[in-house]
């Protein structure tokens, strides 16, 4: 087994944009691509941005054991990192990215200890998470309102995390971030 990279965020803090840039200035990382059981959103593909599974798809892959970890992050919509992802960014002998949300990445760490960094990415302030969500133009005015209540609880996993980087400048959490990362791959 290698080393793993583990994400975590509130919706809308900018991990996904931060993991993107990490990927382009770090070699050998590898994204793990996380099943749900939600519809695509705009252009997301299957296989590249999620392995969309049904419900009923979804809970068989339960019942099968396929998965490190799952969570019904909102009712009725499940997100989980396939053991089989994991074993095919191993064999290449690359260090697997997660971009998961905060239980996920909990459970993660948990799971993988030393073998594990993770990274909670920390929005400015409650105000600035809001306006970016309503920048992104994808979810409805009541979803926002859903994924900022979600925020406050999620804002208080930060301490469970290896290391908080505080999203305010992107430039520089990116900075902070390749740095953290790099040193953990190299120790």
């Amino acid at each position: 087994m290698g080393k793993l990279i583990i994400f975590s965020a509130p919706s809308g803090s900018g991990k996904t944009t931060i993991v993107r840039k990490l990927m382009q200035l770090v070699e050998g990382l590898e994204f793990s691509v996380s099943a749900t059981s939600r519809a695509p959103r705009g252009v997301e593909q299957h296989g590249k941005d999620y392995y969309f599974l049904s419900g009923e798809e979804f809970d068989q892959k339960i019942a099968e054991d396929a998965f490190v970890e799952w969570e019904e992050v909102y009712a009725g919509t499940k997100y989980g990192t396939l053991r089989s992802e994991l074993e095919r960014i191993w064999s290449k002998g690359n260090t697997i990215l997660f971009d998961v949300d905060v239980k996920g990445g909990v459970r993660l760490k948990n799971i993988f200890g030393e073998q594990a960094l993770s990274i909670f990415v920390m929005p400015p302030s409650i105000e600035e998470l809001r306006r970016r969500l309503e920048g992104r133009a994808t979810d409805s005015p009541e979803k926002i309102e859903q994924r900022l209540g979600k925020a406050n609880e999620e804002l208080g996993y930060a301490e469970q995390f290896d290391l908080t980087i505080v999203n305010d400048r992107l430039e520089v959490a990116v900075e902070q971030v390749c740095k953290a990362v790099t040193d953990f791959i190299n120790k």
